[in-house]
């Protein structure tokens, strides 16, 4: 993994990103040849507007397949379908996009067969490239082996993370568990290492290159002479709660100490650039969204009546409570004995409507509002209601942190985890909040972005 502006960015997306890039650009050079000849191309002067015209194709359809997932894991749903599904669609935002920059910028027009052909011969070596890196990345050897120090149930998160998330378990290869003291064992027995011999002997033997610290109790003295030793042998050694803000992006709760908190890099402020970008972005959205917006708002009236815009009261930065805005997507009396109540799967107070409405975010515009008055920022933390607020505060440690930014309309939490509607779901989101506000960057605000549009487009985690 690499760390680009305190993210972590795997190596083999950047190795894709820049190969598909050089993919979409060539295509520009190999489609023109094809259409006029090469001799054509020098003797009418064509090959000079090429390089502009190639760099541009291949910034948007980097982009479009960005926003389609394509980057971020090799697990598609439905397989290598998906993954043709995922590119397909992404050839077709891409195309959109490209006819919109020649109408605006004509100097950038590609005649129609060129743009046929390009991403015709672009797209069928994108995904070949694909299907040859996916069978290389399933071959051992190139995965990074992994000792893990400790079989208790802090090294269990590990294991259980190994067997859940299948990107994961492409990129690494745990080759055990080493008992440490007398720890009881949570971890399988057939994944514990019986080896008696000191743990610089070990890595050799098993050509470790990375060791976890997954252990809770360290009053016993962990073996800082081995690891130092093993250090220098150039055996990466790790915190557990480094491991999981690298490997998952968020703060795994029961692998964090206030020392680690402490002593790690990030908790930056960065207020005036984040206004800024809020600002920007928002304006941006809502000129496109206008229309929209305005259609949105006929069809709830002709459905349901008023009000068209639902008002709620939210918590927001430092606990400063603010009323946020939303398309209704629920009945009148949704809540109608006072209680709130978290919407679940398949809620019946979801109005026909509504229903469209959240699968595309659609509900969620008006807050381009509140993002102008600064009571929210475009990414962030989701806010949450005082009543929810409140109980979840006693419940869960570290809740309270979340509030130290300004809540958004999207966030980390939010493309990286379905929605949330229990307290196990409040815990897992707020592990990935918590990486947000250690980790939020101009960067990673972009990222989230293009995440938003993929789960638009898919129509993931809306309820």
């Amino acid at each position: 993994m690499i760390r680009l502006f305190r993210h972590y960015i795997s190596h083999v997306s950047i190795l894709q990103l820049v190969t598909d890039a050089l993919v979409f650009f060539y295509s520009i050079y190999v489609a023109s040849s094809i259409r006029y000849g090469q001799e054509s191309l020098v003797s009418t002067g064509l090959l000079e507007n090429l390089p502009s015209k190639g760099l541009l194709f291949a910034a948007v359809m980097v982009g479009s397949m960005t926003a389609g997932g394509l980057y971020e894991s090799w697990e598609w749903e439905g397989g290598l379908r998906g993954m043709f599904k995922r590119a397909g669609v992404a050839a077709m935002i891409g195309f959109m996009a490209l006819l919109v920059i020649f109408y605006l910028f004509p100097q950038f027009f590609l005649e129609p067969y060129v743009l046929a052909y390009a991403l015709i011969i672009s797209i069928v070596t994108v995904a070949t490239l694909r299907i040859i890196a996916l069978r290389w990345m399933n071959l051992d050897g190139m995965k990074r082996r992994i000792l893990v120090l400790g079989t208790g149930s802090r090294a269990a998160k590990i294991d259980e993370l190994y067997q859940h998330n299948g990107r994961l378990s492409r990129r690494l290869n745990i080759v055990g568990y080493l008992p440490f003291s007398s720890s009881q064992h949570a971890v399988n027995a057939s994944k514990i290492l019986a080896d008696p011999d000191r743990l610089p002997a070990i890595v050799k033997r098993y050509g470790i290159q990375e060791i976890i610290v997954g252990i809770r109790d360290r009053r016993g003295g962990l073996p800082l002479d081995d690891l130092l030793e093993c250090k220098l042998m150039g055996v990466r050694v790790t915190e557990l709660s480094s491991f999981f803000e690298r490997e998952v992006g968020a703060l795994q709760l029961d692998s964090l100490n206030t020392g680690w908190m402490i002593h790690s890099d990030g908790f930056q402020r960065g207020l005036l650039r984040k206004r800024i970008f809020d600002l920007v972005v928002s304006f941006l959205l809502l000129v496109v969204a206008l229309p929209i917006m305005a259609v949105a708002a006929l069809l709830i009236f002709l459905e349901s009546g008023a009000p068209i815009i639902y008002r709620q009261a939210r918590v927001g930065q430092y606990g400063k409570v603010f009323t946020i805005y939303k398309f209704r997507s629920m009945r009148n009396d949704a809540e109608k004995d006072g209680t709130p109540q978290w919407a679940i799967k398949n809620d019946d107070r979801i109005t026909r409507l509504g229903k469209i409405l959240r699968k595309l975010r659609i509900d969620e515009l008006p807050q381009i509002f509140n993002v102008f008055n600064g009571d929210m920022s475009f990414v962030g933390p989701r806010p949450e209601r005082p009543y929810f607020v409140d109980k979840l505060s006693e419940e869960i440690p570290l809740y309270k942190f979340r509030h130290n930014l300004k809540p958004g309309i999207t966030g980390w939490a939010q493309v990286c985890f379905s929605y949330g509607a229990s307290l196990e779901d409040s815990v897992e989101k707020l592990q990935y909040d918590l990486y947000y506000v250690k980790n939020h960057s101009l960067f990673l605000d972009l990222m989230i972005l293009f995440k938003t549009v993929q789960i638009v487009l898919w129509g993931k985690g809306a309820r």
